[in-house]
């Protein structure tokens, strides 16, 4: 490890740990006013903000990146909106900070409760997708957290542009700039050394591909909040609208590639095959969509490949989607749970039965009826914006957004009490 970059990164965790307890007696109006001073200088400099992207943009084209990739880089005007939009939204919340919950007597007169605290110093390590910065710049500093990001060389320029606003927005609204810190060096060491800096960062969340994921779940002394893969299914159940199906269908696979709520595998009960089967394949043809399908529906798609057992359990980020026949609502379950990856699965039904059961039985964070994986969104959810999509077991699961950002510490309120 060079002794320099540990310095350095020690420094970064240093005054992010000093910046976020400044913060913890912050009232929200703060807060709230410097997501809106970062709102208004996102949108102020969007023509700068483009600029800078499209180095990034250009960069990218140059080492041959597919368009999946591309599109997830890119920025446009919209984007931007969107990123200032969700700024707004957080800062609309509820502020979770300091929520005191379940409050009550005990036999010995002394009053029990939970209060809501930051989780800390949150490390952020994500690829390619610039809104990124924002979101997660927003999310951490409403509830209570001081962020270091470190976003991945193909987007610095578009990255160190956005933080730039950002922190300027935090300076205009009397708050320390060390909440929000971007790391600058394109150096893979700089991630090791901060995923194992356990005295000075408390999380760590990356987004990123399968590698980047694999190596901060090998290496992390601090904990993660993390998802390695992003199969999302949709189940065509024999009780499905036909018209719902294939809009649902078409909208999950094809609205964005290159999400990690884009649906990857396709499940189509047998007794609607017939009906169902060739109008969902044509429509995903159309876009542009290559279908591997299985033995029974393979020899009716023109086109089509034949899939593989590994393509059961891909995440394509890209024009590709697995399709199976399944004879019943039990196999489409059961597959869900062996082949997914527990981020986001629909079923398309009438039959309420088989919708409570797939909403209680598929093991993953978004479960939905009748809607687009594309939903499962921490700004389609009502969060503001997300830091990223948990498909852990412990502390949070789905979108992660200003409560996930938060733990629960126990209060005692007593007046003179003492234990017999």
């Amino acid at each position: 490890m060079s002794e320099d970059l540990g310095r350095e990164m020690e420094h970064i965790g240093s005054k992010a740990r000093n910046a976020q307890r400044r913060l913890m007696g912050l009232a929200p109006d703060g807060k709230n006013m410097a997501l809106h001073y970062m709102a208004e200088f996102l949108r102020r400099d969007t023509g700068d903000l483009l600029r800078a992207n499209r180095k990034d943009l250009r960069m990218a084209q140059k080492c041959g990146r597919d368009e999946a990739f591309i599109d997830r880089l890119r920025l446009d005007e919209a984007r931007i909106e969107k990123m200032a939009e969700g700024l707004e939204q957080i800062a609309g919340l509820p502020d979770p900070v300091g929520e005191i919950t379940g409050l009550a007597y005990r036999p010995t007169g002394i009053q029990v409760g939970k209060m809501r605290m930051p989780l800390g110093v949150i490390v952020m390590i994500y690829e390619s997708r610039p809104n990124v910065t924002a979101d997660a710049a927003g999310l951490c500093v409403k509830s209570g957290n001081a962020a270091i990001l470190r976003g991945g060389s193909e987007s610095l320029h578009s990255n160190m542009a956005i933080a730039e606003r950002l922190r300027a927005a935090l300076g205009k609204a009397g708050l320390p700039l060390d909440l929000l810190q971007y790391v600058h060096t394109a150096d893979r060491e700089a991630v090791s050394i901060l995923i194992q800096m356990d005295k000075l960062v408390d999380v760590v969340i990356p987004r990123g591909g399968k590698g980047l994921l694999a190596r901060i779940h090998k290496e992390a002394k601090v904990p993660v909040i993390m998802h390695l893969d992003g199969n999302c299914h949709v189940y065509v159940d024999r009780d499905a609208d036909s018209g719902k199906a294939l809009k649902i269908v078409v909208n999950a696979k094809t609205q964005r590639l290159g999400t990690c709520n884009t649906a990857e595998s396709l499940l189509i009960h047998r007794d609607r095959a017939d009906e169902l089967l060739l109008p969902i394949a044509h429509a995903l043809q159309e876009k542009g969509i290559e279908i591997r399908a299985c033995p029974a529906s393979f020899p009716r798609i023109h086109g089509a490949r034949l899939a593989t057992e590994e393509d059961y359990g891909m995440e394509y980020l890209g024009p590709i989607i697995s399709l199976k026949i399944v004879d019943s609502l039990d196999e489409a379950i059961g597959h869900i749970n062996h082949y997914g990856s527990q981020h986001t699965e629909s079923i398309i039904t009438e039959n309420y039965t088989h919708a409570r059961r797939f909403l209680r039985e598929v093991d993953s964070s978004s479960v939905m009826v009748n809607a687009s994986t594309r939903f499962a969104d921490g700004f389609e959810y009502g969060l503001g914006a997300e830091i990223g999509i948990s498909t852990n077991r412990l502390h949070v699961r789905g979108p992660v957004g200003l409560e996930g950002l938060t733990l629960q510490k126990w209060i005692v309120l007593g007046d003179g009490h003492i234990r017999a």
